[in-house]
């Protein structure tokens, strides 16, 4: 009953790629999980948040390649990635694309993420609130994200920069108890079910900037 997405072949970076190579991996992830599943893949993910605002071109591909939707807008401030002028909620993308921005939730004229290495690092009484305020103030549902990774604490530790360990070790021990306080706050389900209309392009009116 899962909704099953793409996240590319093998988590190469957007940006890095350029449009020849980006179209292969995300036509060939696209192909080997409808064979292995059955079912169509509509929705996409890139790695890292790597499509960047000097990289319009990868919203293209993804539309000409039978994607119907695109998750890869953060829209926050952040020294690897994210469009933090972007909309919140939902919008139209050119040939029939809707982005479905990850989650945020708005305090003091600054979006603040909910999901990924922030849920690790974020106090769950906060995490709870942020997406309560989504709720109540914005009457939308909040797209979160983890990785199967981040329930691992005992995963392996190899070298690397202090920033990167902390990015990415931070967090871990607590990361299964705070999920399960979430699943137990709140009623998840799939972005196609939470929006419909992503499934059908331009039914997404486009965002103003």
């Amino acid at each position: 009953g899962h909704e099953l997405a793409s996240h590319g072949w093998d988590h190469s970076l957007a940006w890095e790629q350029g449009p020849v190579r980006f179209r292969i991996d995300v036509r060939r992830a696209k192909r080997a999980l409808e064979q292995a599943s059955g079912h169509a893949v509509t929705g996409y993910r890139a790695p890292n948040y790597s499509i960047r605002p000097d990289t319009p071109w990868a919203f293209d591909v993804l539309a000409e390649e039978g994607y119907t939707y695109d998750s890869s807008v953060n829209p926050i401030a952040h020294d690897r990635y994210g469009f933090p002028d972007a909309p919140r909620f939902p919008y139209a993308l050119a040939g029939g694309l809707s982005e479905v921005p990850v989650g945020t939730s708005r305090f003091g004229g600054v979006n603040l993420p909910v999901g990924g290495g922030f849920f690790r690092l974020f106090p769950a009484t906060l995490l709870r609130a942020a997406i309560a305020r989504v709720n109540r103030v914005d009457r939308a549902p909040v797209v979160f994200f983890m990785h199967p990774w981040e329930l691992d604490p005992g995963q392996p530790r190899p070298a690397m920069s202090a920033l990167h360990r902390f990015r990415h070790y931070v967090g871990l021990d607590g990361a299964a108890r705070k999920l399960g306080a979430l699943l137990a706050a709140f009623r998840f389900t799939s972005i196609e079910r939470a929006w419909p209309e992503v499934s059908r392009p331009g039914a997404i009116p486009a965002a103003i900037h």
